[in-house]
């Protein structure tokens, strides 16, 4: 019998987890190192993020390896945007057609039920506290150092992945060594911090949980997201510095007291001791990294290592959890001919890391301005209309990127143009009273004949 071959995957997050289950069923011996200490042992937050929205495509990459149901028990479904206005009247948005939802998921808890399934359904090993210092990509053989004794020590593997987050030592300390590999960082001026706001005494929500709260204000915004205890996962989005409203004028008790009166009044009435709550989590920033080639020699990059993005299409850990359907897909195309493989991969998926990224920020204006203005408002209203009529013409963009596994590349060019056509809509006279007319949906007929979905 043949030797099974020896993967190391570097960092325990949900992408490496759940790689690690797909190389195991594979038939590969996996080795999974994580530089932080096991989260199950301890009551801490998987790294600095908000919850996760796990859409369409999570659940393809999870169900394929038989363990989405086990993330379904922590998931909470939301069918739409609830968004509260400076008054704190409520505008609810479906995000598509009835029984359509994106799952509220903590990180944290997702990480461990993971990590279980890696070692449990993968059979996979996970050593915690060691630090990757750096990959010889060619010959497989990565310098590791267990961070609790301070030894440093090789292990050589028939195939490395580094699935090690947006700040990839894989990357940082290998691949951006290598000649003509492309990389950028760019963060955006925007930052994000943290709150919780806490379920009422008899452990009910104060919001309800089946939506994506919004307050939307223009230039920086609220959002909120429920969490399995009654408690919601609220994140402010503002500009780090300048402006009258940025995170650099909320440096005392009484600033942020006066902030949250003034813009998010609601807000403030279900938690007014938000001052005292305000440094429970950190201040933290917000990048798009981009880099290529995403493989090379025996070593491929995955998920945030490859293409980290901003979260305002709450897509970042479906796209990680799809580079594991591409790589497997590959994987079973090529016959495990893993240079081949590793070859196609990043000649496919980079494409689509590039347009999520570009879909992201354009997301951002959506969520912070657009989704209170009543022209977008009807916008979406006409669409919906018209998808409902000739759903094999017409795909809302937000609907391709959550509902469907389109291509995010294919998503991006194919709202691009659905855009173009829609503003030519929105310019007819009397569209607002008109918006359902026979005669609008004949020129969307008309101007979609080309599209097929």
């Amino acid at each position: 019998m043949e030797q099974k071959k020896e993967v190391v995957i570097i960092g325990a997050g949900l992408v490496g987890s759940l790689w690690a289950v797909y190389m195991s069923k594979a038939g590969y011996n996996v080795t999974i190192y994580e530089r932080r200490s096991d989260i199950r042992k301890a009551e801490i937050s998987a790294g600095k993020s908000i919850n996760l929205a796990l859409s369409v495509r999570g659940w393809t990459a999870l169900d394929a390896v038989g363990i989405g149901d086990e993330i379904r028990k922590i998931g909470i479904p939301m069918y739409g945007r609830m968004m509260h206005d400076i008054q704190g009247n409520l505008t609810y948005q479906p995000y598509g057609k009835e029984g359509q939802a994106i799952y509220s998921i903590s990180r944290g808890r997702t990480n461990a039920v993971m990590m279980d399934m890696a070692e449990k359904h993968g059979d996979a090993t996970i050593h915690y506290n060691h630090e990757c210092k750096k990959v010889d990509l060619k010959a497989g053989i990565v310098t590791l150092t267990n961070t609790l004794t301070n030894e440093e020590f090789t292990v050589q593997a028939d195939l490395v992945f580094g699935v090690d987050g947006a700040f990839s030592a894989v990357r940082y300390n290998s691949f951006q060594k290598i000649n003509r590999f492309n990389y950028s960082q760019n963060f955006v001026s925007d930052g994000y911090r943290e709150i919780l706001l806490p379920a009422n005494e008899d452990g009910s929500y104060k919001l309800d949980k089946n939506a994506l709260h919004i307050w939307p204000r223009g230039r920086f915004m609220l959002m909120a997201m429920a969490n399995e205890d009654g408690s919601f996962t609220c994140t402010l989005f503002m500009p780090h510095e300048g402006g009258e409203n940025a995170f650099d004028k909320l440096t005392s008790l009484e600033a942020v007291n006066n902030f949250f009166q003034t813009t998010f009044p609601d807000f403030y009435e279900m938690m007014p001791n938000i001052a005292d709550a305000w440094e429970d989590h950190p201040l933290s920033n917000l990048a798009i990294i981009r880099c290529y080639p995403w493989s090379h020699g025996k070593v491929a990059l995955m998920g945030d290592a490859a293409h980290a993005t901003v979260p305002f299409y709450g897509q970042g850990m479906n796209a990680g959890f799809e580079d594991c359907t591409v790589m497997n897909r590959l994987m079973n195309k090529h016959k495990h001919d893993w240079t081949a493989i590793f070859e196609e991969y990043s000649i496919e998926r980079k494409p689509d890391g590039d347009a999520l990224q570009d879909l992201s920020l354009d997301n951002y204006f959506v969520m912070r301005d657009y989704v209170a203005d009543p022209a977008f408002i009807l916008r979406k209203k006409i669409e919906a209309k018209f998808s409902e009529l000739h759903p094999e013409r017409w795909l809302p963009l937000y609907s391709q990127v959550t509902f469907s596994n389109i291509r995010y590349s294919d998503a991006y060019r194919q709202g691009n143009i659905q855009n173009e056509i829609m503003d030519e809509i929105m310019s007819l006279p009397n569209i607002e009273s008109e918006w359902d007319s026979k005669i609008v949906m004949d020129i969307l007929l008309e101007k979609s004949a080309d599209f097929k979905f």
